[in-house]
C-alpha cells in the first residue's frame, strides 16, 4: 500500500496557550499522527503541570495510533492511546480516569476535525477524487459501511439528500441521478475513479468540477463515518466531562461542523432569562460555560504559508465557569 506522511498540526502551539492552564487528564480525541497530542505533552512534561498531568490521545484508525505511538513513545507512560470514536469520550476517559488517575481532574479537551493529510494521500483508504482507488472512505478501516456500498444501496432521492446535506452541492439532484443510471447500467462504482468521472460527466468547468468534486467525496465521508451525529453526541458529553476551569477546544474545517460547534457552545454559554418580555432583573439560570473568545481562533497568514489546510481552520474554545474563579 503507498503511504503518506501525516500534516502538521494547525493551530497547536494556540490549542496548547489556549487549553493547557491547570493540572490533571487532557484528552486529544482525534489523535491522527499525533502532532497536537506532542504538542501538548511537551507542554506538560516542560511545564509546571509535569507530574501532575496525564494524557489521553483516542483515534479509530489504527494507522494513526501506530504512528503516534511511535512519535509519542519519549513520553514514557505519562499517557494512553485507546483505538475508539471521539463520540464515546465519555465512557473512555471515564474508564481511564479510574484505572490510573482517578484524583485527577480533566483539565482539557480537545478535537480536531479534520481528515488527516495521511488519510487523504494513501489511495487504498479513497478519499480523494485526485487519486485512484477503492471508494472506501472508512475511517475505522474495520467499519462495515464503505462509500460504495453507501452509493450502492442508497436510491436516488436519499443519495441526492446525502449530496445536498453534507456537501450542500447544489446539483446533488443531477448528480446522484447520473450516479444511480450508471448503477443500474452495471457499473460497479467501486473506485474513486468511477465516481469522479460521474460527477465530471454532470458539472461543466474545471472549476465547477473541482469544487463539486470536493463536495461530493466531503459528503461521502461524512455518511460512511456518520460523522454528525457522532460529532453531536462529542458536543453533548465533552463540556459534562471538565473539572471547574477546564477548557474544551474543538477544530473544524467546514461550515456544517463549524456551525454545530458555535450553535452548541453559544447555547452552553448563554444565560437562561426566560420568556421574551418578562423583564427579569437576573437570569433564571446562570450558564454554567463561557466562550474564551466570541469569534473563532485562526492560524495566522504566516502559519497558513506553510501549511495552506490551515487556511479553513476555526477553532473554538468553551470554559467551565462553575466555580466562577477562573483565570483568563
Amino acid at each position: 500500500m503507498e503511504q503518506a506522511s501525516y500534516h502538521e498540526p494547525v493551530m497547536a502551539r494556540e490549542s496548547v496557550e489556549l487549553l493547557v492552564r491547570m493540572p490533571g487528564i487532557y484528552v486529544d480525541c482525534t489523535l491522527g499522527g499525533g502532532g497536537h497530542a506532542e504538542a501538548f505533552l511537551n507542554a506538560l512534561h516542560h511545564g509546571e503541570f509535569m507530574h501532575s498531568s496525564f494524557f489521553i490521545g483516542i483515534d479509530q484508525d489504527t494507522d494513526a495510533l501506530a504512528h503516534a505511538a511511535r512519535r509519542l513513545e519519549r513520553f514514557g507512560g505519562s499517557y494512553r492511546l485507546v483505538q475508539g470514536n471521539f463520540g464515546d469520550v465519555d465512557a473512555i476517559v471515564r474508564e481511564i480516569r479510574s484505572t490510573v488517575a482517578p484524583d485527577l481532574p480533566v483539565a482539557g479537551v480537545f478535537a480536531d476535525l479534520g481528515v488527516s493529510s495521511f488519510q487523504i494521500d494513501t489511495p487504498d483508504r479513497g478519499f480523494s477524487y485526485l487519486r485512484p482507488g477503492p471508494l472506501d472512505m472508512r475511517m475505522d478501516p474495520g467499519g462495515d459501511v464503505t462509500a460504495a456500498s453507501l452509493v450502492r444501496s442508497l436510491d436516488e432521492r436519499e443519495l441526492g439528500d446525502v449530496f445536498y446535506r453534507f456537501g450542500e452541492e447544489r446539483q446533488s439532484r443531477r448528480i446522484a441521478a447520473a450516479v444511480k443510471r450508471a448503477v443500474a447500467s452495471g457499473a460497479a462504482m467501486d473506485t474513486t475513479i468511477e465516481l469522479a468521472s460521474v460527477v465530471r460527466s454532470v458539472v461543466r468547468g474545471h472549476e465547477h468540477q473541482v469544487k463539486s468534486l470536493s463536495r461530493i467525496f466531503q459528503a461521502l465521508r461524512i455518511a460512511v463515518n456518520e460523522e454528525m451525529a457522532v460529532l453531536e453526541q462529542f458536543l453533548e458529553d465533552a463540556p459534562a466531562l471538565l473539572a471547574p476551569c477546564g477548557r474544551l477546544g474543538v477544530m473544524s474545517y467546514h461550515s456544517l461542523e463549524d456551525r454545530m460547534v458555535k450553535q452548541k457552545f453559544r447555547s452552553l454559554s448563554e444565560d437562561d432569562w426566560g420568556p421574551r418580555g418578562v423583564g427579569l432583573r437576573e437570569p433564571l439560570k446562570a450558564a454554567g460555560y463561557r466562550l474564551v473568545s466570541s469569534k473563532p481562533v485562526v492560524a495566522a497568514q504566516a502559519e497558513v504559508e506553510v501549511n495552506p489546510r490551515a487556511r479553513s481552520a476555526k477553532l473554538r474554545v468553551l470554559e467551565n465557569k462553575e466555580s466562577g474563579g477562573c483565570h483568563g
